[in-house]
Parts: C-alpha cells; structure tokens; sequence
C-alpha cells in the first residue's frame, strides 16, 4: 500500500476528476490524501478519501465562490490578470504550508494537478515522486501551439511561430511573479531552477483526461505523456434534483456555461432566443453562480436551474451549448 497525496484546486473542475483518481487508488487499496484549500474539504470527505486543509486563515470556507464571483465579472487581459494574481497568493501560500503538511501526513507520492505548479517543487523538496494531471486544456508548451490564453488558431507556419513566441513572452511578463516565488523556494531549498516551464511537470508520468482529438496536433509532447479520456465517478456524485417530469420528449438542448462563465447572464437571453420556435426543448444550467429567479423571464420559457445532473442530461441531449469547458467537452464526447 501507497499513501498518495493529491495536490489541486478547490475548483470543482479539477477537484471532481482528481477525487476520482483518488478513489480509483483507493479501490486499489491504497491510502489517499486530498492537500488543498478549505472549500476542497466536503467534496473530497463525501468520496471518501482523507482531507487536510492549509491555509485555513487566508483561504476560509467560501473564498473560492468569491473569487468565482469576481473573475465572472471580467474578460480579456482583466481577467487574466485578476486571475493570476489571486493563483500566486494561493501558490505562495501552499508552497508555505504544504511540505510539513505532507512530511507529517507520510505520503509516499503525489498526484498533481497540472494548475497546481509548486506541486512539483514541492515533491522535489520531500524528495518523493508525483505525477502530473491535466484536468483542464494542457499548459505544456510548444512552438507551434497558440499560447492557451489566447483565441488564435493553429499556424504551423514561420508567421504562427513568432505570433505565438511573442505570445509566450507575454504570458512570461504576466505570470513572472509566480515563477520567481517558485524560483525562490527551489534556491532556499537547494533544488536546480527550472529552465523551461514544462520543466513544472512531471518525468515520470503526465495524464489528460481530455481526448487527444479535442487539441492541437502535438508533436513534442513527451513519451510518458498519456491522453487518457475523461475522469467521472458516479458512485461519489450527489445527486442533484431535476424536474425529469418537465421533460416533454422533444429533442432537448442542454446549455451550459461552466461554473465561471455562467455569470454572463446576457448569454444565456441569447441562447434562449436562438432556441425560440425550435421544435426542441432547451434546458439552463445556471452552474451555481446564479439562481433561476435572478434571469429575466426568457424567451422560450426554457427549464433553468441553478444546478443540473450533467451527465443525466448530456445523455439524453440532442445538442449541447458550451462555453467549451473541460468537464462539458469530456463529458460530452464520453457519450457520442
């Protein structure tokens, strides 16, 4: 038996997949522990793995629905940036309180998430091995792929190799105060600095949930990486009431904005009038970021909720709307 400790997000779209690891582990008969922020407790206890939360204090339970709150109210570079600043307080606060927490927990190995990028340095600190997962769209780097912030499309060209090395060298301006607090504690903790930020990565295993079909054609992606289909665990999923009743056997559309997105309201009139007049049924998952009371009555009269059981409905979909989210898209293509 392996005592594994898991490193990522609260964000429900990466806790949901790697609490799913961790039960596969588990089923394994190993032992796992899920290191993250408070909002991460609940999720992780009700799959059944061990939770330690850090730090308590700065992050309290709900912090992480205001910052969603927040980042759904920009785009653009505003967005962006609020984002990266509030992903280096986390980052500095774990890189602070993790390593004793995980010594003292015993854990043998880490499963990290891909976000999580002071997960690598901190398995290299205790000297333990981790993997890598991608939960969300891959951060691995390569001259030909468009940096991930951006909407450009793919130019194996001369012209789309400097559009997105300067595109690069821009996110390297916006994200330098991450790295250089990674930089810092690998110097204090006499570990080699990284030359390269696919360097935060695991050597001995990367995984993504996502089928290799849904990214850009790769060609320097390493030997142990491992595009593996999606992560669901239906046996630790809460059941999340619908008004099957409602259903009226028409073809439905399911739409869904994700958990961030879905504070852009206007989208979600727009859908609604798009679907008026179809001879189908659109149904509204609202993610949580909003409830059904605070949408203007829509065109349509469409079914909204502020939560829906995805799956369930994905399954009986005949088109989804997506903003093109990561748990969405797998799921969606799990299906066809």
């Amino acid at each position: 038996m392996t005592h594994f400790g898991i490193l990522c997000p609260a964000d429900t779209g990466h806790l949901n997949p790697m609490t799913t690891l961790g039960c596969e582990l588990l089923r394994r008969g190993h032992r796992v522990t899920v290191f993250g922020l408070l909002d991460a407790k609940a999720t992780t206890l009700a799959s059944g793995l061990e939770c330690q939360s850090l730090a308590e204090d700065e992050f309290p339970l709900g912090s992480n629905a205001e910052e969603f709150t927040q980042r759904g109210k920009l785009s653009g570079l505003a967005a962006l940036q609020y984002s990266l600043k509030a992903g280096h307080k986390k980052l500095a606060a774990i890189l602070r309180d993790a390593p004793t927490a995980i010594k003292q927990a015993g854990i043998e190995a880490l499963v990290v998430d891909q976000i999580s990028i002071e997960g690598g340095t901190i398995a290299d600190f205790i000297n333990i091995p981790f993997i890598t997962v991608c939960s969300a769209l891959l951060l691995n780097r390569e001259p030909n792929i468009p940096p991930l912030v951006t909407t450009w499309q793919y130019s194996p060209t001369w012209k789309g190799r400097l559009r997105n090395q300067l595109g690069y060298q821009l996110l390297n301006l916006l994200t330098k105060p991450i790295r250089e607090t990674i930089a810092e504690s690998r110097k204090e903790w006499k570990l080699p600095l990284y030359s390269h930020p696919n360097d935060h990565y695991s050597k001995l295993a990367q995984l993504s949930q996502q089928p290799a079909e849904f990214d850009f054609p790769r060609q320097n992606l390493p030997p142990h990486f491992h595009f593996t289909g999606p992560y669901h665990n239906p046996a630790t999923r809460k059941p999340v009431p619908f008004p099957f009743e409602k259903l009226t056997g028409k073809p439905l559309i399911y739409a869904s904005m994700g958990t961030i997105q879905n504070r852009l309201l206007e989208v979600f009139q727009t859908i609604a009038s798009a679907c008026e007049g179809l001879d189908a049924q659109l149904v509204i998952s609202l993610g949580g970021g909003a409830t059904p009371e605070s949408l203007l009555p829509l065109p349509g009269n469409p079914i909204v909720v502020g939560y829906a059981p995805q799956l369930e409905l994905l399954q009986k979909a005949t088109l989804t709307i997506t903003h093109a989210g990561m748990n969405t898209r797998v799921s969606s293509s799990n299906l066809v």
